[in-house]
């Protein structure tokens, strides 16, 4: 809350260089590492971790959406159903290429929802077949946001592509704005914070159907 060509899908997780890692290379859940910088928090997630950033309203969890361990380890320590779907971040229009599948939207709509970006506004939005079906959930549609935030910007860029962004709680608990209020029990499960602080926005970011433009989320 990873674009362009290069697909991070499959059995393993890639590194930059193009080869694949086995589970038992992949970084181990423990220690978690404190105020990464962005370089730091960028290898992390390329190795299959899980990083907590500051977004534009709340604390965001995130990793490699073409990465199936890292985002069900990430649903099983939220406690969240695939079937409902992940949002996915971006620092820059074209990190989505791939994800969405833009044919799919009339061009009148597609030109409402990128005049909203980069910006605080999520978009669900056609799906391109290559999107997993762990980030979908049961839709044939992902939600989607290019952010400005500073931070987020700078992630995605050092990552190469966009990341999973779900809210830094336990399903059912309320979201988190200041960094020092995560809850502990889930930062003991995760790999490193991001140093940074959120945006400043009183909620988290709306939500709407990029077909119709009806409000999903206030």
């Amino acid at each position: 809350e990873a674009g362009g060509e290069d697909d991070r899908g499959g059995k393993g997780v890639r590194e930059k260089n193009g080869e694949e890692l086995g589970s038992s290379q992949r970084l181990a859940p423990f220690p978690m590492h404190e105020n990464l910088a962005v370089a730091e928090a960028a290898a992390i997630l390329s190795r299959g971790g899980l990083v907590l950033y500051p977004t534009e309203a709340v604390w965001g969890l995130g990793c490699d959406p073409f990465d199936e361990a890292a985002v069900h380890r990430l649903l099983e320590i939220k406690q969240r159903p695939v079937e409902k779907g992940m949002i996915l971040i971006a620092g820059d229009p074209a990190q989505l290429d791939g994800i969405v599948d833009w044919a799919g939207l009339p061009a009148e709509r597609t030109a409402a929802v990128r005049a909203t970006w980069p910006g605080a506004h999520t978009w669900v939005v056609p799906a391109l077949p290559r999107v997993p079906r762990w980030i979908a959930g049961t839709h044939a549609s992902v939600a989607v946001r290019v952010s400005a935030h500073p931070a987020v910007v700078a992630l995605c860029a050092a990552f190469g592509g966009a990341l999973v962004s779900t809210s830094a709680n336990f399903a059912g608990a309320p979201a988190v704005r200041v960094r020092d209020h995560l809850d502990p029990r889930l930062l003991a499960r995760l790999d490193g914070v991001l140093v940074g602080e959120t945006g400043g926005l009183d909620r988290p970011t709306p939500i709407r159907d990029a077909r119709s433009g009806e409000s999903l989320r206030p």
